[in-house]
């Protein structure tokens, strides 16, 4: 699934039967609050965005996608008008995959996006990984302890991310606050530990590679 960030309803068309008749398949988004609200039903494997939008705009999106773990590694293709050098310079400093300026033909675009895709799918591994007997398979986004598929909700799913993206590495509560939880969120780290209890109790045999790191917060390993 690609997802096209477009204000522009004819140029936003354009691209999703575009994308459709190359054999992807796309949905469009107006704005950042709809675009959002369908990253938390379904995670696509790219992202089109304008920078010019009517809410938030491009480059605060692409921010917003960037500190949340889930979406850290989402490929994004920035799109504007404006074409000038600081866009550009601004997009990629922030992490965009690439970048094309409107008014950009539909063959360069499908052709962008293939790039993409070559330079950022996981390799082999389909984007698994192990640590211990417990295994995160990311382009299925399905988690295993001891062989048994579990079940895991959103923000446990990006705790459980964090953790083994950097296996050995000891996180603060407010660094796990803050890479799995929105920016705004107005909560304290009490809710971090309250997530990490349930998702040990869902790990089960692997529930101890969470430890705690008294003074600190918490990190995984594996059991020796």
């Amino acid at each position: 699934m690609i997802y096209c960030v477009e204000d522009d309803n004819a140029i936003r068309e354009l691209m999703i039967y575009t994308l459709d008749s190359a054999g992807f398949e796309a949905r469009g988004f107006a704005e950042g609050k709809e675009f959002f609200r369908a990253l938390e039903e379904e995670k696509p494997y790219l992202v089109m965005l304008d920078i010019m939008l009517p809410d938030e705009d491009g480059i605060t999106i692409l921010k917003r996608l960037r500190s949340r773990a889930d979406t850290a590694e989402l490929p994004v293709i920035m799109a504007t008008a404006k074409g000038t050098e600081y866009d550009k310079v601004i997009g990629l400093d922030l992490g965009a995959d690439d970048y094309i300026v409107k008014p950009f033909g539909m063959m360069e675009m499908i052709s962008r996006v293939k790039a993409v895709l070559r330079r950022t799918r996981p390799k082999g591994d389909g984007g698994i990984r192990r640590i211990g007997n417990l295994e995160m398979n990311t382009g299925k986004h399905k988690v295993f302890s001891n062989g048994k598929q579990i079940e895991l909700t959103r923000k446990e799913y990006e705790l459980l991310q964090v953790f083994m993206k950097s296996p050995g590495r000891a996180f603060t509560r407010e660094q796990l606050l803050q890479s799995v939880w929105d920016s705004d969120y107005l909560g304290g780290t009490r809710t971090v530990d309250v997530h990490i209890g349930t998702l040990r109790t869902k790990l089960k045999g692997c529930s101890a590679y969470i430890e705690t790191v008294r003074g600190v917060g918490y990190r995984m390993e594996a059991g020796q």
